[in-house]
């Protein structure tokens, strides 16, 4: 706690705290520092329970995501206060588990938009890596119903939904773009120069034009 506190910058802590994030330590030192530490999960477990913003980043670099149970990660998601520790305990550690698939269920019709949002984030690393079983028809109503009044976390993680659907599932691509030219949602999100707009339409459009191109090598 010592390292991390002489690690603070104020310059980051205010960049931060605009995302919504509570601490101000630089996350290229953050890694450097679990990267020296290795796995150490009781250390992980410790760090966690300050409920500290960079204690708690570095400790889901350091943990053993095998090693926590179902419940755990659920109460460790629901206290997981700040978008950046969301983040990354459902990609670096619930994704990494077990206990994945039980979660994406038990999260996706949360009450909770917060919580409902991991629950999405999950199904759409199932769309895109194992959509057998899944109901993307299904997905798609249901986004095209409530995505336009979803709060932002949980907008957000609909739309990479509807993006993922659309650009992996040929099928489904015409549906997915006008969904998204009809809702609009994220037409007119600041994207830097360079980066891909989260906007579906133009989103799927470009991904897929990038897969052709490298199956013709252009």
């Amino acid at each position: 706690m010592t390292e991390l506190a002489g690690l603070e910058d104020a310059r980051v802590r205010a960049v931060n705290e605009r995302h919504g994030d509570d601490h101000g330590v630089n996350l290229t030192k953050l890694r450097a520092v679990a990267k020296r530490l290795g796995k150490r999960h009781d250390l992980a477990l410790e760090l966690w329970a300050t409920g500290d913003g960079a204690a708690r980043l570095l400790a889901l670099l350091v943990c053993r995501p095998r090693e926590f149970g179902r419940d755990d990660l659920d109460a460790m998601l629901r206290e997981a206060r700040t978008p950046k520790v969301h983040d990354w305990l459902v990609n670096y550690v619930v994704k990494k588990g077990p206990h994945a698939e039980e979660l994406r269920l038990a999260w996706f019709d949360d009450p909770d938009p917060v919580v409902a949002s991991a629950g999405w984030a999950l199904t759409t690393e199932r769309v895109g890596k194992r959509p057998e079983g899944l109901d993307l028809a299904a997905l798609l109503d249901t986004i095209e119903g409530e995505m336009a009044s979803a709060p932002d976390r949980l907008q957000w993680e609909m739309n990479n939904c509807l993006a993922r659907i659309g650009i992996d599932h040929a099928e489904y691509r015409e549906r997915a773009v006008g969904i998204g030219e009809r809702l609009e949602v994220l037409k007119d999100y600041p994207t830097p120069p360079g980066c891909l707009t989260p906007f579906a339409p133009v989103w799927i459009e470009e991904m897929v034009r990038r897969a052709e191109e490298a199956n013709t090598g252009a």
